[in-house]
């Protein structure tokens, strides 16, 4: 899946991938892979400027750490980012019953 289709999504991915505990950016990728199966394969490029955003508006925290002799940023959810992901989560349960709704020709559920 190309980065573009996830325009929008991608934060609440990421801080999902976080909420098991903290993780340096490559495990936040692999994490990414290991819970679709394979199809969010995202770069570098694309991860880390988000996981920046992400620090900079204080809904995970990044920290240096040493292991096997190289230095790597970890990151971990924060309290502020936990309530977003809970607020996203909500968010996306409403857009989807709203778009299968409407592509299956169902009633649109009301809004909670």
């Amino acid at each position: 899946m190309r980065a573009e289709s996830l325009k929008g999504h991608l934060d609440a991915l990421l801080m999902a991938s976080l909420e098991a505990g903290p993780r340096h950016g490559y495990a936040v990728i692999e994490a990414l892979r290991d819970s679709s199966g394979g199809q969010l394969d995202l770069p570098t490029g694309t991860i880390y400027p988000a996981l920046h955003r992400l620090e900079a508006a204080g809904l995970i925290r990044g920290r240096w750490s040493a292991a096997t002799g190289r230095r790597r940023r970890v990151y971990e959810l924060t309290a502020k980012g936990r309530r977003a992901l809970a607020g996203e989560r909500a968010d996306w349960q409403r857009f989807c019953a709203v778009v299968s709704a409407t592509l299956e020709g169902g009633p649109c559920p009301d809004p909670a």
